[in-house]
Order: structure tokens, then sequence, then C-alpha cells
């Protein structure tokens, strides 16, 4: 949903000409006082009809995951710090598409636990495989916003065979990749005090959101470490995509990686940010469609 603003319409009524012109002149002041919605971060949307949930018993975790519709499989996988309703405004769109759409909760966070393990792209990928077997899915088509992006990346290199397309957004392949303080950002700092309301009403250890932020950051500040021989041997169908005013990726990095994973096409897409699918979500499922339409 577009949340760009909206000009007045004109009045018909001469009479109100001076009165409209007033009233043009307000909305104008308001509207250059007003964060460019790149520079906002909306609400999540409404829940999806018609989903069925439940949790994987998955390398020593409950891993919640929720289905929606039928059809040829796609995984929408949520970036660090969040969860899975992240992806409201994608399901639907994706659903009347005519695919079968199953969104998950990475471990620990949203709904699912976790173990004494260190967090790492590694393991988080080898929960998503464990849960495509839970849920007897050979292949799917991922789409991966951030930490989501770099598991599909991680998928991709090791395992390509289980993925039919990656649309990654937002993604890294090292630490290089990440713009020194973007966390930093005054939207990034907004994402994270949402993430600590959203993960203390669906955490199964709402009370520990402090340390998870602090092993989060930390995987971020040293991995992933992908190299480019690496990224030059996936054969998986790639769209690496970001937003125009990405405040944690360096579009650089994001250009390096369509560049270097063979035939991979690179979007960005305009006006928005790390978070795209929330700040133009039209914008963001058209690219996703587009990517999933293609060989």
């Amino acid at each position: 949903m577009n949340r760009f603003l909206r000009g007045r319409a004109g009045f018909v009524a001469v009479v109100v000409l001076l009165a409209a012109l007033v009233a043009g002149q307000g909305c104008s002041s308001r509207s250059a006082t007003a964060p460019p919605v790149w520079q906002t971060l909306p609400a999540l949307g409404p829940v999806p009809p018609g989903g069925q949930s439940g949790y994987a018993p998955v390398d020593g975790i409950r891993m919640y995951y929720a289905e929606f519709g039928q059809g040829r499989p796609v995984l929408l996988l949520h970036g660090g710090l969040s969860n899975s309703e992240y992806w409201d405004y994608q399901v639907p769109a994706l659903v009347r598409a005519g695919y079968r759409v199953i969104v998950a909760d990475s471990r620990g966070h949203g709904r699912s636990t976790r173990t004494a393990e260190p967090y790492s792209y590694d393991l988080m990928s080898a929960d998503v495989l464990a849960l495509l077997d839970y849920l007897r899915l050979p292949k799917v088509d991922l789409v991966g916003w951030s930490d989501g992006g770099i598991i599909g990346l991680d998928i991709a290199i090791h395992h390509p065979e289980r993925l039919g397309s990656l649309f990654a957004y937002g993604a890294n392949s090292d630490p290089s990749g990440l713009i020194p303080h973007g966390t930093d950002s005054p939207n990034f700092a907004r994402f994270v005090a949402r993430a600590r309301t959203e993960y203390q009403a669906l955490s199964p250890t709402p009370d520990q959101y402090d340390g998870f932020v602090a092993q989060i950051t930390h995987m971020w500040d040293t991995q992933p470490d992908y190299t480019a021989d690496q990224l030059r041997a996936i054969t998986v169908p790639t769209t690496i995509a970001d937003g125009e005013h990405d405040e944690v990726i360096a579009r650089a990095h994001t250009e390096y990686l369509a560049r270097t994973i063979p035939r991979a096409e690179l979007r960005i897409l305009p006006n928005v940010s790390h978070f795209g699918m929330l700040q133009n979500p039209d914008e963001f499922n058209g690219a996703v469609l587009d990517r999933l339409s293609r060989p």
C-alpha cells in the first residue's frame, strides 16, 4: 500500500476559491515537513486470512511457520530482530497470484525457540532446510529480506537443489557490505525499538531481548563471509534487490552481488529503504512476482 501523501482535490465552486488556496497552502506546508516515505517505518499489514500455522521440531527448536494458499511453494524469510508478520503485505498478493506461501520465524525470533548455540547463518539455513523437509517440500522459491536474504544466499551456495529461484532484498555477502553505523540511523533505531515490543509480545523468552540484540549484532559484525568464488558458483536464478535509500547496505555491495552471481538481476526499488516491503508493498510485490514469473 503506497503511503505517499496525496494532494487535495480541487474545489469547483468559485465562492470558496480563497478558502481552497488557504487550505492548499496549509497542506503544502505540512507536506514540506513530512518525511519522505523511505525515512518512515510504516505499521505492519493486517493478518492475512485463511492461514494454517504450526511448530516444526527442527534442530532442537520449535520453529513457527504458517501457510497460505495453494500452488507453487514460495518461502518468505524475514530479517534479523523481526518476525514473519513483516510479510503481511506480501502474503495476500502472492496467494492471489496462485502461490502457496509459507512464512516462518527464524530461531529465537518471533514465536520460535532457540538453543544455546551462537547464532549463525549456517545454523539458520539448516533450520530452514529441516523445515522444508518437515513440510515435505523438496524445492521452493525463496524470498528473503535482510538476514532472510542472506539465508537464501547460503542455501543457494550450499544446497542449490532446494531452490527454484531466489529474491534477496537488502542482503550482504560479508560485513564489508554494511554501511558504517547504519544501524544508528533514526529509522533503523525506530525498527529496533519496535522489534522490542514485538519480541516481548511473541517470544517464549520475552525478557531476553537485550541479550538477543547483542547476539544478533555480533553475528552481523562477523558474518556472513561468502567469497566471490562461492557467489560465482551460484546456479539458482537470482534477483539481488534493495531500496534506493537502504540505511544499512551499501549500494556498491548490492551491485557487486548482482555483478558476481551469474545471470543475476539487479533491482533497485525507488524511494524506499531497507524496509521497502512496508514502505511500498505494491512496488515490492511487483518485483517479487516478476522474479517468480521468469525461469
